[in-house]
């Protein structure tokens, strides 16, 4: 599986990128038709708060695939609700393709 993440407009650290990596590496134990993950982060709107914004799209052949975006204080919670929509996501795309 391959991950891409792409920091738009800021340089991302060390910490955060091993941080989407773990919460990833979970989410495709439990889906294992993930091939490829692409993660963009972006700062809204500097100096407000709810200003960081993830987007995550899931690429799982053969079902189209999934995206989520959702803004919060911090990208770790962006990440996090993101991951949880998609999960939903892909807990339906399974439950049609039964």
């Amino acid at each position: 599986m391959e991950v891409k993440i792409k920091a738009i407009h800021f340089d991302i650290n060390d910490r955060l990128v091993a941080f989407i990596n773990k919460k990833i590496e979970k989410l495709s134990r439990r889906f294992e038709a993930i091939t490829e993950v692409e993660v963009s982060l972006k700062v809204v709107k500097p100096e407000t708060s709810m200003n960081k914004e993830a987007g995550i799209k899931l690429l799982v052949p053969p079902a189209n695939d999934l995206f989520a975006s959702k803004t919060a204080d911090s990208f770790e919670e962006a990440i996090d609700l993101c991951l949880d929509a998609l999960e939903r996501q892909l807990e339906k795309d399974k439950d049609s393709r039964k």
